[in-house]
């Protein structure tokens, strides 16, 4: 029988609004500083409950002043890292199952499903995406401890089903001695609860208090893990009214309403403007956040002031942001890790880094972008399944390799191509000389006889090498697993199984971590990484309202009609009104059209909030046309920039488009050789036409120059001819049909 929860007993500090970055950090500092000073910095833990943000919190805490002796060196974790070395404590030999392993057992437990499946979950089943959200929902259902036979109401057949599967897949992992991710705060909780071992005291015996920061995103499960921790040491609490994102995906309201009669609750002040010390764009973040608007003898002098970039297409965009970067390093001696550029979801952060490193930008932000997009991993792949062919006999490969009449779709043809076009040495005696009875030492000699690591070194950037050598190790670690596990077979078909599965359901950066590169390079990150972060300056991309709010809410994996009529979805599906207003200030309690829309567009509406709130400079919110079919096309901006538009005392400054810094990168001086003939030429046409007078010295001279360059400089001779036919273009003497 499990143990009763332990109440929440210290003291709840609550700030009234989201505030400036460095005001947060100096107020959790203060916290800090008088805990470490009564207790001692060692024996005060701090808890955060997500790690995006760390380095930050620490880098915060470690500079705070000390009135004892004793140097700072703070213990600051997340939630989740401390619930894993409890379970470490407890039991050491305990594995938590890494990600490929997940997707391997759960497919198979979804394989040898005896319940029909629904008919609706078998179509969706070839929707590309499927896998994916299937996985997310499982994950939340097992954050959450929903278990299918403890629901008062049956659920939907959909759920149902996956329910009974995600069941059967922690039985398993039970069995085997697993333990995933998703539920190690879950299994903490049970341990700390009921002591097991004493294991409470033997984790609390070197803490005399915790400091737990980012409180308002800390949901049920969180809450009673810090009860059950802090039993006999001193809690206090630290969060923000109107910044909760993830806490209310999942449980509406605010979180004094959560936590019990034993946390006393202290309503803290709002802190105090100041004339020089304040973002420009502070009121900017309070209105999105809770809806206040500036003062209305502030109407004819914003308040809130930042700056928008409209661009043509996403990657014009991105050009434009990289070309605000440079000026302002220019201007403001900023070093590259002083910017960082959010985009809405995690996906579009591989392209956005690579059109910034394109356009002379670095980049500070090293992970794998998918298995799937990674070159090596795809060599290794190759390598994979022909090593299979040669299990099954390796004169077929010979035959294979020396037809040219084979088909371009065989798994194997598409395999030899892609090692023919990576290895110069490439043969079948290469593959043979690799084989050995472990898949893994085998894939070893290849990355030794093939040189993959000495090539990733040699050709690629070093970012991308780095991703690279992330990728190939993955794979290894796959190849120890098949060696190890009873899921496969242990030899190459075994392997290849694996990989493919990985590969197909991988997601973009789930392996993402934050670095620095050597020079230093500008942060890529998801909107809602920049909650606990602070930069010079911040650039909000793809501001358009299919993102903010965006359409489809929480998952694609159900219609949102359905969502509505889903209460046991691991989710906030039908918030009452009450709720609404409850959860939100910035909802009118008589604008409620469909509540669940209005709630969930509201969290988006707050994502922008905390991100905005980073920038300790300047803020840039930036977005891009929109096709809407045939040659029209519109800008379809978020409406939250239409609202800002509107609200007097708020201002969006657009951005000139004249660049106005030093032009970086080779596709950008390409780009801009290439338009100066049109660009000079249109400029004198304009100036005649509105009976103006045009510089032409200038032009001369700038046409001199690329002369010059076109007949000394080392250019490619496409390139000159690329520019030379610009000019003729521009003249209207040359008209080619292409």
């Amino acid at each position: 029988m499990a143990s009763p929860p332990f109440p929440l007993e210290g003291t709840c500090k609550l700030l009234p609004e989201p505030v400036p970055s460095d005001a947060l950090f100096d107020r959790l500092a203060t916290e800090y500083a008088a805990l470490a000073d009564e207790y001692g910095p060692r024996n005060v833990l701090v808890l955060k409950r997500h790690p995006a943000g760390l380095e930050s919190l620490t880098d915060a805490l470690t500079g705070v002043d000390a009135t004892t002796d004793s140097p700072r060196s703070p213990r600051v974790e997340s939630l989740p890292e401390h619930a894993s070395k409890v379970l470490e404590e407890y039991d050491p030999t305990l594995d938590r199952l890494e990600y490929e392993e997940r997707i391997e057992l759960i497919s198979l437990v979804i394989d040898g499903a005896s319940r029909d499946v629904p008919d609706y979950l078998e179509r969706a089943a070839s929707h590309e995406s499927f896998a994916r959200d299937v996985g997310q929902l499982l994950l939340e259902a097992t954050r959450q401890r929903l278990r299918l036979d403890e629901f008062d109401a049956a659920p939907h057949d959909c759920l149902a089903f996956l329910y009974a599967m995600n069941d059967r897949f922690h039985a398993e992992l039970d069995d085997r001695g697993y333990v995933e991710r998703a539920d190690v705060i879950p299994q903490a909780v049970d341990l700390l609860e009921s002591d097991t071992d004493g294991l409470r005291g033997r984790i609390g015996d070197s803490i005399d208090a915790v400091l737990a920061v980012e409180f308002e995103e800390y949901r049920r499960l969180d809450r009673r893990y810090l009860a059950a921790l802090t039993r006999e040491t001193d809690l206090v609490c630290l969060g923000e009214h109107h910044a909760s994102v993830e806490r209310t995906r999942v449980e509406p309201g605010r979180i004094e309403d959560h936590v019990g009669d034993g946390l006393e609750i202290e309503h803290l002040d709002a802190l105090a403007e100041t004339d020089d010390g304040d973002p420009p764009h502070r009121a900017i973040t309070r209105f999105l956040a809770t809806g206040d608007t500036p003062a209305s003898d502030t109407a004819n002098q914003p308040s809130g002031r930042t700056r928008r970039i409209r661009a043509r297409t996403a990657r014009e965009q991105v050009k434009r942001v990289a070309t605000e970067i440079q000026a302002l390093r220019d201007r403001h001696d900023w070093r590259y890790d002083d910017f960082a550029i959010a985009v809405p979801r995690i996906e579009r952060v591989p392209e956005t880094r690579s059109q910034l490193r394109e356009a002379g930008v670095p980049t500070a932000t090293i992970g794998t972008p998918s298995l799937a997009e990674d070159p090596a991993v795809n060599e290794l792949y190759a390598f994979v399944t022909l090593q299979c062919d040669l299990e099954r006999g390796g004169d077929r490969l010979d035959r294979l390799v020396a037809d040219d009449a084979r088909t371009a779709d065989d798994p194997r043809t598409v395999a030899i191509e892609r090692l023919r076009a990576r290895v110069d040495d490439f043969s079948p005696e290469l593959l043979a000389s690799c084989a050995g009875s472990s898949v893994s030492r085998s894939l070893e000699r290849w990355l030794h006889r093939a040189d993959l690591k000495g090539r990733i070194a040699r050709e690629e950037t070093w970012v991308d090498a780095r991703e690279q050598y992330e990728g190939v190790r993955r794979v290894l670690e796959i190849a120890r697993f098949v060696e190890e596990t009873d899921l496969v077979g242990p030899d190459w078909q075994g392997l290849r199984r694996m990989l493919r599965r990985t590969i197909q359901y991988d997601a973009p950066y789930v392996h993402a971590v934050e670095t620095q590169s050597p020079t230093g390079g500008v942060a890529v990150c998801a909107v809602d990484d920049l909650k606990y972060d602070s930069r010079e300056a911040v650039f909000l991309l793809d501001l358009i309202d299919d993102n903010y709010p965006g359409e489809q809410f929480l998952t694609q994996l159900f219609p949102t009609a359905w969502l509505r009529e889903m209460p046991s979805y691991p989710a906030v599906t039908d918030p009452a009104p009450a709720e609404l207003t409850a959860t939100f200030d910035t909802v009118a309690p008589d604008g409620v059209g469909d509540p669940f829309e209005t709630y969930h567009a509201h969290r988006s509406r707050r994502r922008l909030a905390l991100a905005s709130r980073a920038a300790r400079t300047r803020l840039y919110c930036c977005s891009y046309e929109r096709g809407s079919g045939g040659l029209r096309r519109t800008y379809d901006e978020s409406r939250y920039l239409h609202l800002l538009d509107a609200t007097p005392g708020l201002e969006l400054a657009a951005v000139d488009d004249e660049p106005t810094a030093a032009i970086h990168g080779e596709t950008n001086a390409l780009e801009a050789l290439l338009a100066h003939p049109h660009g000079e030429l249109e400029r004198i046409l304009r100036e005649a036409s509105t009976g103006g007078e045009a510089d032409l010295g200038t032009t001369e001279e700038l046409f001199e120059e690329i002369a010059v360059v076109l007949e000394e400089g080392d250019i490619d001779d496409e390139l000159a001819e690329a520019v030379r036919s610009q000019f003729e273009f521009a003249a209207g003497e040359v008209v080619r049909n292409d």
